[in-house]
């Protein structure tokens, strides 16, 4: 795979009444998959979940979510810098209908069990400092594996200041196995969703994001992406992702895959392990967190 297959331009895939809208045939895969939804003051949409679970993510504006009987009344936020925002769940099979103004992330997975909705609080979101130095970055854990009950999706933010790097060093899960030195890696299809601070959708200022492969499993992707740009990482080694000088980098990290429990494993590429053990003499960067929840260092 090369760049022009993996990387999407905001607007090359808005399918009405999705700017954006990448299922897994779309992406060539399983069980990964993402929309964006654009709504106007007092928009409203109604849609089937089908046989994907969802969540509801406010990028910018706020929501009431009702599925099931239930009203999910979303907070939501100004902006990805502003805050950490409150999210909802639907489950497969469920007919939901979103009101409110703003922009709208909904991550999915194929699922086979039905789980309830659920609303998920701001204030519940783990958020990680992870990385030191210029590879400082901020994780926002809110519907990691251990953080938020999902049959198999799995989303995560990271916020990255400008001139730093994320989402290093470079690392994969393409597999379901257990290596020889005893690190344990998990079959993933993933999608990289991206925000630049002070850039609007399909303009503005640009970050960057790599994937690469192995000689049996070749991917070779350098991508500049701009706010409402996608990456699809089908395999391979992704990472870094750059920050570029005095622009904030966000991006929506989506992942789903074939295993019976939910798992972020993965493992570095052998040739830059080593950074992480550099870590431990260098001060994480000042200006996180970015945004607030319950905050730890890693």
């Amino acid at each position: 795979m090369k760049t022009a297959d993996a990387h999407l331009p905001w607007g090359g895939t808005a399918r009405p009444p999705w700017a954006l809208e990448v299922t897994p045939e779309w992406a060539g895969w399983r069980y990964a998959g993402l929309r964006v939804l654009t709504l106007p003051a007092d928009g409203e949409l109604t849609f089937a979940t089908g046989e994907e679970e969802m969540l509801v993510v406010p990028l910018a504006g706020a929501a009431s979510v009702h599925c099931d009987g239930l009203r999910l009344n979303l907070t939501g936020r100004e902006s990805v810098f502003a805050a950490v925002t409150d999210f909802a769940y639907l489950p497969r099979d469920a007919t939901a209908t979103i009101r409110g103004a703003g922009r709208f992330a909904l991550p999915s997975a194929r699922a086979t069990r039905r789980l309830s909705p659920r609303y998920g609080a701001a204030r519940d979101v783990p958020v990680e400092l992870r990385g030191a130095g210029s590879a400082s970055r901020q994780v926002n854990n809110f519907c990691a594996p251990d953080a938020f009950d999902c049959d198999r999706l799995v989303a995560v933010e990271v916020l990255t200041p400008g001139g730093n790097w994320s989402s290093y060093p470079p690392h994969k899960h393409e597999e379901d196995r257990t290596h020889a030195d005893g690190r344990v890696e998990a079959a993933l299809e993933e999608i990289y969703y991206f925000e630049v601070a002070g850039g609007a959708p399909g303009d503005g200022p640009v970050g960057y994001q790599r994937v690469y492969g192995t000689a049996e499993r070749p991917i070779d992707v350098l991508a500049e992406v701009r706010t409402g740009d996608v990456v699809l990482v089908p395999y391979g080694y992704h990472g870094p992702s750059m920050a570029a000088p005095g622009y904030d980098l966000y991006y929506l990290n989506v992942l789903a895959g074939p295993g019976a429990a939910r798992s972020m494993a993965c493992v570095d590429d052998p040739r830059h392990g080593w950074i992480r053990g550099s870590w431990a003499d260098q001060q994480v960067d000042e200006r996180l967190p970015l945004t607030r929840s319950g905050t730890k260092e890693v």
